[in-house]
């Protein structure tokens, strides 16, 4: 959702991790992200923590800190991405 009443940008994504995939860097940006997982499972880095990722877990936190996929163990992992934060020029 882009510009919207509610002064909350929303960016859902799926995300697909397979043999081909490279392990990323861990990503650090503005704001809240919730993680599902649909298939494989994977090590997901988040700060200094390492949590364990198999369908039907989740994961909410804030994205300001160091994360990402860093242990790809059972694929093809899909797993839902949905950022949050505030709209810019947003008062709320």
């Amino acid at each position: 959702m882009g510009q919207n009443a509610s002064g909350v940008v929303v960016e859902p994504y799926l995300i697909t991790l397979n043999a081909d995939s490279d392990v990323f860097p861990t990503f650090q940006h503005e704001g809240l992200e919730f993680l599902y997982m649909l298939e494989g499972s994977v090590q997901y880095r988040h700060g200094d923590k390492l949590y364990p990722m198999q369908p039907g877990d989740s994961l909410f936190f804030d994205a300001d800190a160091p994360h990402g996929p860093e242990v790809l163990e059972k694929l093809p992992a899909r797993y839902l991405s949905i950022i949050c934060y505030p709209a810019k020029g947003s008062k709320r």
